[in-house]
């Protein structure tokens, strides 16, 4: 069958065959969209999480597209749990943010646990009206989301900002009570500082101890030393 196609510059004609309709063109069609399927890494679907708490975490990584929830009672350090999340994100060159409902989330804590400030945004005091459409577009434009969970999350936001870090393939960093599916979670459950540097009489290190538990992980804890 000839079919002429017209466009600005004139005439461009082109042969084209009628489509077969057998059950061998349709298999030479599956075969041909294999191929031509767009290829994705195993490392474009994790983001590596280096450090002891990366050390702790299924393949030294999450996985894109999910929630991770983070919890502890107020001083056990989740907040250093989750920032050190964001750190991962930075540290390879993307962007993270985080939603505060108090405000307490300060850029000397986060340049502490290692996030690289100028690809890290801060929301803050976002309404309760708005919190779940806030936290579903940083999703669109973000690698890693942090955000805390206020009281009044309803379970149906909750599943719905699941769905869309499944579909924008980011990682949603729940802090606090999670009531929807998430990947893994880490309890923070609170640190000793020890040792004391050479005549300074100051604590040198901290052992952060944290539970993870989900897919692909044993229920066990870490300590991560951090200099103080």
């Amino acid at each position: 069958m000839l079919i002429e196609h017209t466009f600005a510059y004139g005439p461009v004609v082109a042969l084209a065959a009628l489509p077969r309709r057998d059950e061998r063109s349709r298999e030479h069609l599956d075969h041909t969209a294999r191929l031509t399927r767009p290829v994705v890494l195993a490392g474009e679907r994790v983001l590596a999480v280096p450090g002891p708490l990366g050390a702790l975490l299924p393949g030294g990584a999450v996985q894109r597209g999910t929630v991770v929830a983070v919890d502890g009672d107020p001083g056990a350090g989740a907040t250093t749990v989750a920032l050190e999340l964001a750190a991962a994100a930075t540290a390879a060159g993307e962007w993270a943010a985080a939603i505060e409902l108090d405000a307490s989330l300060g850029g000397l804590a986060a340049g502490e646990a290692g996030v690289e400030l100028e690809r890290f945004a801060v929301v803050r005091r976002v309404p309760p009206a708005r919190w779940a459409a806030v936290v579903a577009a940083l999703l669109d434009g973000f690698s890693v989301v942090l955000a805390e969970v206020p009281a009044y999350a309803r379970v149906g936001d909750t599943r719905r900002l699941l769905a869309r870090a499944r579909e924008r393939g980011g990682v949603l960093v729940a802090m606090g009570p999670w009531p929807a599916e998430a990947a893994l979670r880490l309890r923070a459950e609170g640190s000793v500082w020890r040792g004391l540097s050479a005549g300074a009489g100051v604590l040198v290190e901290r052992d952060q101890r944290v539970h993870v538990d989900g897919r692909g992980a044993a229920a066990r804890g870490v300590a991560l030393v951090e200099a103080g």
